[in-house]
């Protein structure tokens, strides 16, 4: 079946045919007998119309009773016959219905209850006043029956519950051939989004001839191709970067040349600044190009990161005395992470070097790292300046290499734009997460975590 509407329709009347035939089977067993409490009340109902009938029919005669049960019929819906000893009618109309129930009766002489068309019957023996013996018999239309037995509690609450168990059972089977694909495609969608571009749907599921058997098959081929797409960009990005490399030390050695033969020169001064600014962001390049293509297996040692991150700040606070800026460090114990040293060390030197790049002059960053998690245990690092933030519809964004918020503040800070995007790389690899959020009181705060080792 290609069709999904087809397979649905199928499952409609499956359902449907299979819950009246659960109804079916219920009334059956049920109303094999009717419940002693209504017999008597059913052969009180019968018995006062019978004696009735009896008694106009001694005194009118066949026509008498037939007007007698002809005006019961129309005023209450009851349906009627009387019959002699022998079983032959006497009066009134579709006594044909009843000859089955006048034949039991003439044979056993007994009270006779049953069902026909759904319809409770009861036939009984009457004597009238002259002494004579009649057969008659009635039938229970659609309101006094249902009043006897259909608001009978426990025989509704049989019902409803042998029809919604069935009808839920095979509503949930619907349910679940239907939405365990799409939950499937939802979980693997969640995972390209993560940067996950191996990600696909399982196989067994594209084998369905349906148009969600097509989707799952869509969805794989688009991750085919996200994943090539990505895949070259990638190895584009370390090539380039690494093509480039061999020019610029050429033009480095051409600069000293240039300052030999023609002696000290400002432009000379403003060319070496592009240079090493160039060399710093091929480098960078380089770096971000190895960390997303996996270029080489990369070393995880036991590291003591609460002296990895005093280093940096060292390092940071040293140079940042010059521009009347501070750092501060923060650290309640020691710390150790499996991870690669000089990759954290270059991940977290970005990040306070990025807080004290945009932190206005005489003002302090500051670095906090301390254990959290409970269950598992993990370290949180966050650093905190109090620049101008990020628009909150540009936090994420900040990670993106080459990406600006202002390209003149970019400029005249030196940013290359990708310092964050290294970060962010480099605590991937390391299992951990790297956000940032704007302080209530200006600035921003970049937060890393990192699961601690055993």
């Amino acid at each position: 079946m290609r069709s999904l509407f087809l397979k649905i329709f199928l499952w409609f009347w499956s359902t449907a045919i299979l819950t009246g035939i659960a109804l079916v089977l219920t009334f059956v067993l049920e109303h094999g007998s009717v419940p002693t409490q209504w017999h008597n009340m059913l052969a009180e109902a019968a018995r006062f119309s019978g004696t009735t009938a009896v008694q106009t029919f001694e005194q009118a005669g066949s026509p008498g009773a037939a007007a007698y049960l002809e005006k019961s019929r129309i005023s209450g819906g009851v349906s009627a016959c009387l019959f002699d000893e022998q079983g032959h009618p006497l009066a009134g109309k579709a006594c044909a219905s009843f000859e089955d129930v006048s034949a039991r009766l003439v044979s056993s002489h007994r009270t006779d209850f049953s069902f026909k068309y759904g319809l409770v019957r009861v036939g009984m023996l009457l004597q009238g006043p002259s002494g004579h013996t009649y057969v008659f018999a009635t039938e229970l239309p659609a309101g006094p029956r249902a009043a006897a037995v259909g608001i009978h509690g426990p025989t509704m609450a049989l019902r409803w519950g042998v029809a919604l168990l069935v009808s839920g059972f095979i509503c949930y089977l619907l349910t679940r051939y239907i939405t365990k694909p799409v939950m499937q495609l939802r979980e693997a969608s969640h995972h390209l989004a993560r940067g996950e571009f191996n990600t696909r749907a399982a196989a067994n599921m594209e084998l369905r001839n349906d148009e969600l058997g097509g989707l799952v098959r869509d969805f794989n081929s688009m991750a085919d191709r996200i994943e090539e797409l990505i895949a070259g960009q990638r190895q584009l990005l370390y090539d380039v970067s690494h093509q480039v490399r061999s020019p610029l030390a050429r033009l480095n050695v051409a600069l000293d040349l240039a300052r030999e033969r023609k002696g000290d020169d400002p432009a000379f001064e403003h060319m070496e600044q592009d240079l090493k600014l160039l060399d710093v962001t091929v480098e960078r390049l380089l770096t971000v190009a190895r960390l997303e293509t996996s270029v080489g297996a990369i070393a995880m040692t036991r590291v003591n990161l609460t002296k990895l991150v005093s280093r940096v700040v060292d390092d940071a606070h040293f140079e940042s005395r010059v521009k009347d800026r501070s750092i501060e460090l923060a650290a309640d114990a020691e710390c150790r992470v499996l991870g690669n040293s000089e990759l954290l060390h270059s991940a977290i030197e970005n990040v306070i070097r990025n807080a004290l790049r945009y932190s206005p002059d005489g003002s302090t960053v500051q670095v906090l790292l301390k254990r959290t998690g409970e269950t598992a245990p993990e370290v949180l690092i966050t650093v905190r300046d109090f620049g101008p933030g990020v628009p909150e519809n540009e936090l994420k964004s900040i990670f993106r290499p080459f990406y600006r918020i202002a390209d003149a503040r970019d400029r005249e800070s030196g940013g290359s734009g990708l310092g964050l995007a290294i970060a962010d790389r480099v605590i991937g690899l390391h299992k951990g997460k790297i956000w940032a959020e704007n302080a209530n009181d200006g600035g921003l705060f970049v937060c890393i975590v990192l699961p601690l080792t055993q």
